[in-house]
């Protein structure tokens, strides 16, 4: 094994490193937060949109449940072609520039976003409509890999020792209002238009904004990542493209045991924002629009949640922090079921915020427990691989997986599912733990 890979860092929290620059990590929080929000405003219109619109739109000739679980499946390819993007935007980092790989992935990103606001239905093209979906759902995919910019590690070696978990959280805020965005968006459209009209162009509206969230977003990003002074602390930092297949070779274990730490967090991700609004649209009589002021209400909660866990982080470490998430997720699975197949709206709407609140505890720290197995040299390349590979494994699929099982073998089910990512996460976190006195 070469010398980086030998001096790896193993454990989840971090050993304080000096600063050659003095540079704020309030100076580098806004850009990383409005970056991370449009990115996640980009797939959670996307997601929402994939429940309400696309069934409708591009499976017609389908049953609502069959059609929303095509609708599903072509929503997972976007996971399946962000550790695509991250190999080919590593090559355009490494031969170009930082900026040029910033431009390159977002332009892909929200040009994939936009397209698919034009697109045709099902009922004036045929068969190329879904074929379109799925081209411009894969485009979206390939940007986000690409659109790791090594920001939240840079965030995170420049905090004081002592606070990390503050920081390590500040990024995951964006998922939160980039939610909050796309929910409240689909919300007032769902609220002002007809259903004919919502139907025939008011869900297309939300895609466009994607342009300009972005276009902020990027110069945000690039005001910090083309100055000298940022360029200088990325080199002190080592936060460096290097080759995505020395990196898995070099550190196996850690990709692995990376990738499987926050499988509860992921799972629980879509399982508390696009499953539950599916369900509820096709196995209750809950007004679509109300559920959405639901979900609206339940990314607060979940922002209120992600700044709880950092709190706790710098208090009890981020392995504690993250193991006391998986246990109360664990927990959450039994009452899943129950909760959101009540036959009140009081039930599922605890469903949400309860879930929020689970998901913002555990996500808050999940991303930097990834990017901290990793020494400077190979944490901007390590921490964006193993983080593909957790959100395909732990989220891709997780739409398609408990729709299906709910529909075939009952609502129960889905508890178990996340059962079992909460366990797969505590046996990481304390095979993370062996690993560390196996140097």
């Amino acid at each position: 094994m070469s010398e980086p890979a030998q001096q790896a860092t193993t454990g989840l929290d971090d050993a304080p490193e000096s600063d050659g620059l003095d540079i704020s990590p309030g100076k580098i929080a806004f850009p990383v937060v409005m970056g991370r929000t449009s990115e996640f405003f980009d797939f959670f219109v996307y997601g929402i949109a994939a429940v309400l619109v696309f069934p409708y739109l591009f499976f017609p000739d389908s049953d609502p449940v069959q059609a929303t679980l095509k609708s599903f499946a072509v929503f997972s390819l976007a996971f399946i072609a962000r550790p695509i993007g991250s190999i080919i935007f590593m090559a355009v980092d490494r031969n170009f520039s930082r900026a040029a790989k910033l431009i390159g992935a977002l332009f892909l990103l929200c040009g994939s976003t936009m397209a698919i606001a034009f697109l045709p239905s099902y009922a004036q093209v045929g068969m190329l409509a879904p074929v379109l979906l799925a081209v411009f759902r894969f485009g979206q995919g390939l940007g986000w890999g690409g659109a790791w910019d090594g920001l939240p590690s840079l965030l995170s070696l420049s905090a004081p020792a002592n606070r990390r978990g503050w920081y390590a959280m500040v990024p995951q805020l964006g998922a939160a209002i980039g939610f909050m965005l796309a929910c409240g968006m689909f919300y007032v459209f769902t609220r002002a238009l007809s259903q004919e009209d919502f139907m025939a162009w008011g869900w297309r509206f939300p895609f466009f904004v994607a342009l300009a969230l972005n276009v902020v977003a990027l110069f945000a990003r690039l005001r910090l990542v083309v100055t000298p002074e940022f360029k200088r602390l990325f080199d002190e930092k080592e936060l460096q493209p290097r080759r995505v297949i020395e990196t898995i070779r070099t550190h196996p274990r850690q990709v692995f045991v990376g990738a499987l730490i926050p499988l509860a967090t992921y799972a629980m991700f879509h399982l508390v924002t696009i499953f539950p609004l599916s369900w509820t649209t096709l196995y209750t009589d809950h007004d679509a629009a109300d559920f959405l002021g639901s979900l609206f209400l339940g990314s607060v909660v979940g922002g209120l949640g992600i700044m709880l866990s950092g709190v706790l982080a710098d208090r009890v470490g981020r392995r504690g922090q993250l193991g006391i998430a998986a246990v109360l997720i664990g927990i959450f699975s039994f009452f899943a079921a129950p909760l959101l197949g009540s036959d009140t709206t009081g039930g599922r709407t605890t469903y949400v915020i309860v879930g929020f609140a689970l998901l913002g505890l555990s996500l808050g720290q999940a991303s930097n427990a990834i990017a901290s197995r990793f020494e400077s040299i190979y944490r901007y390349t390590g921490a964006a691989v193993t983080s593909d590979i957790a959100w395909l494994v732990g989220a891709g699929f997780a739409p398609l997986v408990a729709l299906g099982l709910c529909s075939k073998f009952g609502l129960e089910y889905v508890g178990y599912y996340l059962l079992s990512g909460a366990l797969v996460t505590l046996g990481a976190l304390a095979f993370s733990r062996t690993l560390e006195t196996v140097r």
